[in-house]
């Protein structure tokens, strides 16, 4: 299993919707940092898509990324049949040996036999260009959903993005989901976090901490995941400060803390 982080380890860096920085950070930037850790895979996601890059940016972000040892992984979000098949073009291109994608999109939310459908009928190019598909999962959907997509379809290049948190927003905790999913998990994402009540009692707020700073059974975890997960990838919630630069200061030295962990703890 692989180390690496994603454009969701450095979300504010990268740009969040009405807080973005002066500078935001490209995909060159996110190569060198990924270079800069240490790690060996960097996961391009939806907050930095790659669709949007012009063929000679593709080009020069496929020849850095090989002259920096860095694998690249390619994500995605709204998997209809014309971006999923979009996307596993770009994978190609970039020898990303896996599609991590999220189903929903805007005024895209398909049921779980769409889903399946769609993913049916682009199979055999998934197949033979040797590219796993990672479906994430999310809020809208319970763990046995899920399953029931990676099942319904029955290959081996369809699997599972695992993330930590996500499910929280269906009421699902992480031995629920990983109980779940782990033995279809070919990406985890690690996204540490910690729930507390608040003062007044009255329900609780769920922040990102640091990795082993926070709640996440992380050891546990990993022992669930079988052969199949290819890769880890960091994820970070990390809550804003007073400014983005504080904000930006916050997520490198999450960063940071998190990598040196896992490397240290888990991936030595």
């Amino acid at each position: 299993m692989k180390l690496g982080i994603s454009t969701y380890t450095y979300a504010w860096s990268v740009g969040v919707p009405g807080w973005e920085p002066p500078e935001p950070w490209d995909e060159r930037k996110m190569v060198l940092k990924a270079a800069e850790l240490g790690v060996e895979r960097l996961q391009i996601a939806d907050n930095l898509p790659l669709h949007t890059l012009n063929s000679n940016r593709l080009k020069e972000l496929k020849l850095l990324a090989a002259d920096s040892v860095i694998s690249i992984e390619v994500g995605a979000r709204g998997m209809t049949q014309e971006n999923l098949e979009r996307y596993i073009g770009i994978a190609e291109y970039l020898h990303s040996p896996l599609l991590r994608f999220v189903i929903d999109g805007k005024d895209f939310k398909p049921s779980v036999e769409e889903v399946i459908s769609i993913i049916k009928v682009l199979l055999p190019q998934l197949e033979n260009k040797k590219i796993k598909l990672a479906i994430e999962n999310h809020e809208r959907l319970k763990a046995r959903e899920f399953r029931s997509i990676v099942t319904g379809i029955g290959s081996d290049w369809v699997g599972i993005c695992l993330d930590s948190v996500n499910s929280m927003g269906a009421g699902e905790g992480i031995e629920t989901i990983t109980t779940i999913l782990a033995p279809y998990t070919v990406n985890l994402h690690i996204k540490e976090y910690l729930v507390q009540r608040h003062p007044h009692m009255m329900g609780f707020t769920i922040e990102g901490r640091p990795v082993g700073q926070g709640q996440l059974p992380l050891e546990w975890v990993l022992e669930q995941l079988g052969t199949k997960c290819q890769s880890a990838i960091l994820e970070s919630w990390t809550p804003p400060g007073v400014s983005i630069q504080e904000t930006m200061a916050r997520e490198e030295q999450w960063a940071r803390e998190s990598i040196q962990y896992l490397k240290s703890s888990f991936f030595t």
